[in-house]
């Protein structure tokens, strides 16, 4: 134990301690920063503050923005107990009254200040949004600023010479399109006598994640059990301590493969401002190795004038995979041209010290090129074997093969002749496509189009040696309707499909089904490949592919501020007015849009809960959609509808228009000769 003479003050005692404590699960800007777990730590800081450390409840500011208040638990000590009408919102303006204001003007010797959030930082500054942060301005508290604010004269004089900031938050940097602002609390004389300590859950670039099913953060986890067992004045005391085997703790977490996270390093400084982590004998994650200057020549060749490439996403993310390193917790590439993601890849982190990341980057690029530009593809490879080579790297393994699915393509038009009539003609797709069955000049109505996909389901089945499997109806994935606007909200996913022992499921639980409508899409072609080229290189949970509908967003300019720039390439309609919604959608080019047929989710009926699902983030704000496997994730949708009993059976009104420009089927009419093979295999 660290020897108290001289370093603590003599009237310091659980009396003279106060705290802010700040727990941020539930942000403004959007549902997908929501981060479950971190309200529940704030919590369990002050239960210990209040328990063990024996600091007054009086002297606790307790700001928590929960996602579920009643999912607190109070109950474990009435002095936590009594916290539980006295906390506030997480709001800038609340942070400022209680740091500044209120505990500014008490009369202490030392001041704690946990934070459980997000966390960003800025070009000198960290940064810790508040509940109240949004897309105009990201409220926050400049935690660096803030720590200044307290080492000067506008804290009384002799008070609170002891202050200790530990911050359960990533430390990643701002995104570029974020808006800070400027804030900036200014100060006074800097006082010498007073001494802060500030311990963090990573190091610079790192993130901190929380364990989703348990709902805590690692970094809290470990510190409040080492905290535990100790008086308040020895916790003080001893924090440098404390420091290390919280650090040696996550390590050992590491190495047995027992923790619920990628392995995070703490950083901190003691009472006298030393840096005592990065001294200590635990080592930094080894820096992975750099490319030379041979190497970014030939980069430079390769990629002048390349737009990203399909796949760039998923090279990135492989790249992390490949070499043990975590990749960033913010999904989005992180530039706009080959070159910057190489500069990227370079500078960062892996556990394989002898693999820069940027070669097995360029390795995918090369895999995936090797059908659309083999040239290319070639000279890619060549890249990576001379400078794997030259820089004495490992062999790379062989990156991911492409899945290739079935597909059952309808196509419908109507009859010239005829009410409710229409021609039709039918594709299957995998490795080539096929045309198999067209009506020719014989109009159907949509009961006799439903029996001849029925048939033709069965056919494929025994076409791809399927008929023995479990799941004879999983040899097709999908079923893609192209389709005129007027049919677009048509239930077709409801098409009753014989099963077995005469009952039928929907054609929409069996398979992944999604509507299309490329023949209105001559004007904005342009719009719509570059939508879904920006989708398939960015991948598809960056946070700005989705953009949310409503009514009151309806004019008649959506379709072309949906058509300006690469983003949104989803749109979900949210609301009465769909019809003009998928209008715009198409006049704007964008290629995937979710909505409700017969108008938007009613308010909190089980369309409500399918958009909330839809729409919802992990625990580190991120989107869970993932607009690639939207076709997918609807059909669970659909599925968890018919298993529902709460639904009472009822059909689901979910209906995704997923128009991939890269497989479009011959657009000319089927009323003339027969139509040729696709156009787009």
């Amino acid at each position: 134990m660290t020897d108290r003479n001289g370093l603590l003050p003599p009237t310091l005692s659980p009396e003279r301690t106060f705290a802010l404590v700040v727990g941020v699960e539930q942000y403004a800007i959007t549902s997908r920063w929501n981060l479950r777990g971190a309200a529940r730590d704030a919590l369990r800081f002050a239960e210990w503050l209040t328990g063990p450390g024996q600091v007054p409840p009086d002297n606790v500011r307790l700001l928590l923005s929960p996602l579920d208040p009643q999912c607190l638990d109070w109950s474990a000590t009435a002095q936590l107990a009594a916290l539980r009408d006295r906390y506030r919102p997480a709001t800038e303006e609340n942070v400022r009254n209680a740091l500044f204001r209120e505990l500014a003007k008490c009369d202490g010797d030392m001041l704690w200040i946990y934070w459980a959030g997000h966390g960003f930082l800025g070009k000198r500054n960290m940064i810790l949004p508040c509940a109240d942060a949004y897309d105009g301005e990201i409220r926050h508290l400049n935690l660096d600023s803030a720590l200044y604010w307290w080492h000067t004269d506008r804290v009384k004089r002799g008070c609170f010479s002891l202050q200790a900031a530990l911050i359960d938050a990533c430390r990643v940097e701002v995104p570029r399109a974020m808006n800070l602002g400027s804030v900036d609390y200014g100060g006074g004389a800097f006082q010498n006598e007073r001494c802060q300590f500030e311990l963090y859950a990573s190091r610079k670039g790192e993130t901190a994640r929380n364990d989703a099913e348990r709902a805590a953060g690692q970094f809290t986890e470990v510190l409040l059990g080492e905290l535990a067992d100790r008086t308040m004045l020895d916790c003080i005391a001893d924090l440098k301590e404390i420091g290390r085997r919280v650090q040696r703790r996550c390590a050992e977490l590491r190495d047995n493969n027992e923790g619920w996270q990628l392995p995070q390093f703490i950083w901190g400084r003691d009472w006298e401002e030393n840096s005592f982590l990065d001294d200590g004998p635990q080592p930094c994650p080894p820096a992975a190795a750099r490319l030379d200057q041979p190497a970014w020549d030939g980069l430079g060749t390769l990629f002048a004038d390349r737009s990203l490439p399909r796949h760039t996403y998923d090279a990135y993310t492989w790249a992390f995979e490949v070499t043990g390193c975590a990749p960033p917790v913010h999904m989005g590439l992180p530039g706009e041209s080959l070159t910057g993601i190489a500069v990227d890849l370079d500078r960062r982190q892996g556990h394989q010290p002898d693999t820069p990341l940027t070669l097995p980057f360029v390795r995918f690029l090369a895999d995936r090129a090797r059908t659309t530009d083999p040239d290319w593809a070639d000279r890619l490879n060549d890249w990576v074997e001379r400078t794997r080579q030259r820089l004495d790297a490992p062999p790379l393994p062989p990156p991911p093969s492409r899945v290739r699915s079935a597909v059952l393509h309808l196509r419908l038009e109507p009859a010239p002749d005829g009410e409710d009539l229409y021609l039709a003609r039918m594709w299957l797709r995998r490795d080539t496509t096929t045309a198999i069955w067209e009506s020719e000049h014989h109009p159907l109505t949509l009961d006799q189009v439903r029996e001849e996909l029925v048939r033709q389901l069965k056919g494929a089945v025994h076409a791809f040696g399927a008929a023995s499997d479990p799941d004879p109806h999983a040899c097709v994935e999908r079923v893609e309707f192209d389709v005129p606007f007027e049919l677009l909200d048509v239930p077709f996913d409801q098409w009753a499909v014989p099963v077995r022992r005469g009952r039928t499921r929907p054609l929409g639980v069996l398979h992944q089904v999604v509507v299309r409508c490329p023949e209105e899409r001559d004007d904005a072609r342009a719009a719509w490949v570059r939508k879904w080229n920006w989708l398939q290189a960015q991948g598809g949970r960056f946070p700005d592919a989705v953009s949310v509908v409503t009514d009151h967003q309806m004019t008649d300019a959506l379709g072309v501020d949906l058509g300006v720039g690469q983003a949104p390439a989803c749109v979900v309609a949210s609301g009465n007015r769909t019809l003009d919604v998928l209008d715009a959608v198409l006049e704007g080019g964008v290629p995937v849009t979710v909505w409700w047929r017969d108008g938007g989710p009613s308010a909190g009926g089980a369309e409500a809960a399918e958009l909330a699902e839809l729409l919802a983030a992990d625990e580190d704000g991120i989107p869970t959609t993932n607009v690639l496997t939207l076709p997918s994730q609807v059909q669970d949708l659909r599925r968890g509808r018919v298993a529902d009993p709460a639904a009472g059976g009822t059909d689901s009104r979910l209906a995704l228009l997923w128009d991939d420009p890269d497989h479009t089927m011959d657009v000319r009419s089927l009323r003339g000769p027969a139509a040729a093979d696709p156009s787009r295999p």
